[in-house]
């Protein structure tokens, strides 16, 4: 299993647009192939900065979803709100405790 976050910063009066394209498009991710769960998280300080953390079944899964139309219509409707460059992390669970 793949849990991929994202780190994703706006500008403070655009968080609503971002909440706005996340609502409408995180039903369509949760139903890509592979997508075994997509959460929206936002920082405890920072209410402007968010944080994405989904979970697929492997690379493959997470690359077909990263090359996709959905992918490529959500991210044009999400960069252009950003005030900071976005990270992104791929990482493997190396162990899970309870």
């Amino acid at each position: 299993m793949i849990n991929r976050i994202v780190r994703l910063s706006f500008d403070a009066e655009k968080t609503d647009e971002f909440l706005k394209v996340f609502n409408e498009s995180k039903d369509k991710i949760i139903a890509c192939d592979g997508c075994e769960g997509l959460s929206l998280l936002r920082d405890s300080e920072n209410k402007n900065v968010f944080f994405t953390y989904s979970f697929w079944r492997d690379e493959d899964c997470l690359n077909k979803y990263r090359f996709s139309e959905l992918f490529k219509s959500t991210w044009a409707k999400t960069k252009i709100l950003f005030n900071d460059k976005p990270q992104a992390w791929s990482l493997l669970v190396e162990q899970k405790v309870k």
